[in-house]
């Protein structure tokens, strides 16, 4: 999973930094089951170790819009 997450990361870190984060954030609702997202924020709560910091911001980014979707 953090391997995965962090390529992601590496193919959108040439773009500017916003639209890199909503890009890791795209591809992780769109590609991502649920229970890997699920899995990713837990990591994440946990401290996140090893994961590029573009990924922690974009996966915030997804949670805030779940919980104001509710």
């Amino acid at each position: 999973m953090v391997h995965m997450a962090n390529q992601i990361a590496q193919f959108f870190a040439s773009y500017p930094h916003e639209e890199s984060v909503a890009g890791i954030a795209n591809h992780l609702q769109k590609f991502w089951e649920k229970r890997m997202r699920q899995q990713l924020h837990e990591y994440i709560a946990d401290g996140g170790s090893g994961l590029n910091p573009l990924v922690i911001e974009a996966e915030k980014r997804l949670t805030s819009v779940s919980v104001s979707h509710i």
